[in-house]
C-alpha cells in the first residue's frame, strides 16, 4: 500500500468510527468512548491535526486522555456497559430466537467485555495523583536563602 493509500485509510477509518461514537452520544444502545478511541487512533496514523483536536476536543479530549494516559473507565461508563450488556444478554436468552451456540457465544463475548471493563481503573493511582500534583504544583521550599557573613579575621 502506498504511503497516501494507507494515510487515506486512517483517515476514513477514523471518520467512520468518529461519526459511530457521535451517534452513540445519542443512542442509548451504541457506545461512544469505544468508537472515540478508535478514531483517535485511526487519526493518529492519517493527521496529526485531527488527532490532536479530538485528543483537546471539549466534550471527548478528558475521557480520551485519561484512557490514553492511564488507562481508566469512569465509573458511570462501567455501570452503562455492564448493565447494556445484561440487558442484551437476558434479551438473548429469554426472548431471542437465536441459534443456541450464537447465544452462548454472545454471553461469552459479553462476559468477557463486562471482565476487562470491570477490571480497569476508574481513576489514577494514588501514585500517578501524587506524580502529576508534583508536577502541577512546584514545592516551596521554606529555608532562607544563606545570607553572607563578612570576613572576619581569624582570632
Amino acid at each position: 500500500m502506498k504511503e497516501t493509500s494507507k494515510r487515506l485509510f486512517y483517515l476514513s477509518f477514523g471518520w467512520l468510527m468518529f461519526a459511530l461514537g457521535f451517534i452513540g452520544a445519542f443512542l442509548p444502545v451504541l457506545p461512544t468512548t469505544p468508537f472515540m478511541i478508535l478514531a483517535l487512533w485511526g487519526f493518529s496514523k492519517g493527521s496529526d491535526t485531527l488527532h490532536n483536536w479530538l485528543y483537546n476536543h471539549p466534550k471527548y479530549g478528558a475521557t480520551l486522555r485519561d484512557w490514553d494516559q492511564y488507562r481508566i473507565i469512569p465509573v458511570k461508563a462501567k455501570l452503562a456497559s455492564v448493565s447494556m450488556m445484561t440487558i442484551s444478554g437476558t434479551y438473548l436468552v429469554f426472548f431471542s430466537s437465536a441459534p443456541t451456540i450464537g447465544i452462548i457465544c454472545a454471553i461469552g463475548l459479553m462476559t468477557y467485555g463486562a471482565i476487562y471493563v470491570l477490571t480497569k481503573p476508574s481513576r489514577p493511582s494514588a501514585t500517578v495523583q501524587e506524580d502529576v500534583k508534583e508536577t502541577e504544583e512546584p514545592e516551596e521550599t521554606s529555608e532562607k536563602p544563606p545570607t553572607e557573613e563578612p570576613d572576619q579575621p581569624p582570632s
